[in-house]
C-alpha cells in the first residue's frame, strides 16, 4: 500500500493536501509539516467491540465521583475538592514556573494511601531524585519511570498498577507506529487519547504536564484541552515568588478557582489568605492607590491598585497597563474625560496591579477611576475603603455579581468603608455588618467623595 501524507498545521492542527506557507485557519506562517495518514489510521482504528445500546435518560443511575484529596488545600480548591478517581489533568505553565515542583509535592502527600507512578520523559532519574532531596520527599511509593516511548509506559502500567500516573511531558512521548516527531499534532492527539482510554479501563488518574506557546497557550490542537477532564494553568513570573494555579475547565467542579503558592527554596507553599498577599493594610496611602475586592472563581481577594499620571514629554502619549485590559483602561479614561472634564491627552498614564495578578472583571472600574482621579488630583484616598463597581459609557455606576462575598471579605480584613452603585445596596441591607457603605449613582458622585475625603 503506497504511503499518503498530509501536512498539518502543529498550531491549530489544521490539514491540507499541500504545504503552504501561511495557516488559513490559525494564521501561523510556516507551521505546516508533513505527517504520514496511513500510521495515523492504523492506530485510531479500533477491534470490534460490544455494540452499545441507547438508554432512557429517566434509566441511567448515576454514582457520586470518589476524590483523591492531596492534603494540599489550595490545590485541592482549584480541583473543586479533590482529584476525581480516573480522570485526565493537563497542567501547563511557562518553563521553570513549577509545574514539576508541584506535581511531585503533590506524589509525596499521596504515596502514604496511594501507589504513583512518576514518567519522567524529560530528566534523568538522577535529576528527579536531586529535585525530591531538596524538596525533602523519599518515599517508598513513588516509582520514577526514565521513559518516552509510549509501548514502554504501556507494560509499566500493566506491571505495576499504580493509583495515580504523572506524566512530565506529554509532548516528549511518542508512539513508535506513527512516523512523525514527538509533540507533534498527530502525536499528543494520540498520546493524549491513549492515556485517557487507560485511565478510564485501568482506573487510574492521570496528571500530565504540557508546555505551552510564547502566547501561553498550552502547545497543540484544542482538542487536547476538549478531550481531557481538567485543565490548570500555572502563571506568575518565574523570576518572582508569587505563583497562581487557575482552573480553565473542570468537568467535575467551578471553572476560574485558583490556587495562590509561594515559590520557597524547599519548594512551593500554599497561601491560605492571599489579600494580605497583595495588599498593605493600615498604611497610609499615597495619591494613586486604591482597594479593590474581586472575585477568583468562588474566593473574593482583596487587590491593590496604583495609578501614575505624569506630563508627557513626546508627542504620542504612553498607556502602560500591567495586570488589566488597555483598551478598558482607554475607554474608563474617555468617561473621565467626557464626563469629569479630566484631560490625560497631554499625559502618560500607567497603571499596575500589586503583586502580579491579572484581573478581567468590570467589577474594578470603580476602583481604577478612584487611584486616576486621585493621583491626577494629587489626593490620597483613605486606606480603610475600597471600591467596588463597573462603570458605564454613559457615566453610571453598575452594580456586580457576589457583592455580598466581597463586602464580607472586606470586613474580615478590618476595612471601614465600601464605595458601591446603588443598586447594589439592597442584598446588603439585611446582613448585619459594621462596615459602612456609600452608595454612588454617577461617576460625578465619585469625584465628589474623593475631594470630600
Amino acid at each position: 500500500m503506497a504511503k499518503k501524507s498530509v501536512f498539518i498545521c502543529q498550531g491549530c492542527g489544521y490539514e491540507s493536501p499541500k504545504w503552504q506557507g501561511k495557516c488559513p485557519d490559525c494564521g501561523n506562517w510556516n507551521s505546516f509539516i508533513e505527517e504520514e495518514t496511513n500510521s495515523l489510521r492504523s492506530v485510531i482504528k479500533s477491534k470490534k467491540t460490544k455494540k452499545n445500546t441507547p438508554l432512557k435518560l429517566s434509566e441511567i443511575q448515576t454514582t457520586k465521583k470518589d476524590r483523591i484529596l492531596t492534603q494540599i488545600e489550595e490545590l485541592d480548591r482549584v480541583f473543586g475538592g479533590g482529584i476525581v478517581k480516573a480522570s485526565l489533568t493537563l497542567i501547563g505553565g511557562a518553563p521553570g514556573i513549577g509545574k514539576s515542583t508541584i506535581t511531585l509535592q503533590m506524589a509525596s502527600y499521596l504515596a502514604p494511601n496511594y501507589k504513583v507512578l512518576y514518567i519522567s520523559a524529560e530528566e534523568s532519574a538522577s535529576q528527579l531524585k536531586m529535585r525530591a532531596q531538596r524538596l525533602g520527599i523519599n518515599s517508598e511509593n513513588i516509582y520514577i519511570l526514565i521513559e518516552n516511548r509510549f509501548e514502554v509506559i504501556a507494560e509499566t502500567l500493566n506491571d505495576i498498577k499504580p493509583d495515580i500516573v504523572i506524566v512530565d511531558s506529554v509532548q516528549t512521548i511518542y508512539l513508535e507506529e506513527i512516523k512523525s516527531t514527538p509533540g507533534s499534532i498527530t502525536q499528543l492527539r494520540e498520546i493524549t487519547f491513549k492515556f485517557m482510554n487507560y485511565s478510564k479501563r485501568y482506573n487510574f488518574t492521570t496528571i500530565m504536564i504540557g508546555h505551552i506557546t510564547k502566547d501561553g497557550a498550552i502547545a497543540g490542537p484544542k482538542v487536547l484541552e476538549h478531550m481531557v477532564d481538567t485543565v490548570l494553568y500555572f502563571e506568575g513570573d518565574k523570576n518572582g515568588y508569587l505563583r497562581v494555579l487557575r482552573s480553565i475547565k473542570n468537568r467535575f467542579g467551578a471553572t476560574n478557582e485558583i490556587g495562590i503558592f509561594e515559590m520557597m527554596s524547599k519548594g512551593l507553599k500554599e497561601v491560605k489568605n492571599p489579600s494580605l498577599l497583595f495588599v498593605s493594610l493600615g498604611k497610609e496611602k499615597t495619591p494613586g492607590s486604591a482597594l479593590i475586592p474581586i472575585m477568583e472563581g468562588t474566593r473574593p481577594i482583596m487587590i491593590e491598585v496604583q495609578a501614575l499620571i505624569i506630563k508627557t514629554e513626546y508627542q504620542i502619549p504612553k498607556r502602560t497597563i500591567v495586570g488589566f485590559d488597555q483598551k478598558r483602561i482607554s475607554m474608563l479614561l474617555a468617561i473621565l474625560d467626557k464626563y469629569l472634564h479630566l484631560k490625560f491627552a497631554t499625559s502618560d498614564v500607567f497603571v499596575n496591579i500589586v503583586g502580579g495578578l491579572k484581573v478581567d472583571e468590570t467589577a474594578v472600574d470603580l476602583g481604577v477611576m478612584a487611584a486616576l482621579i486621585s493621583n491626577f488630583l494629587d489626593v490620597a484616598l483613605p486606606s480603610s475603603v475600597a471600591f467596588i463597581g463597573e462603570v458605564g459609557l454613559n457615566g453610571e455606576v453598575r452594580g456586580v455579581t457576589f457583592i455580598e462575598n466581597r463586602v464580607k471579605e472586606l470586613e474580615k480584613l478590618g476595612i471601614k468603608e465600601v464605595v458601591i452603585a446603588q443598586n447594589n445596596l439592597k442584598p446588603l441591607e439585611n446582613l448585619k455588618m459594621a462596615i459602612k457603605i456609600t452608595t454612588l449613582s454617577q461617576i460625578t458622585d465619585l469625584m465628589r467623595f474623593i475631594n470630600l475625603s
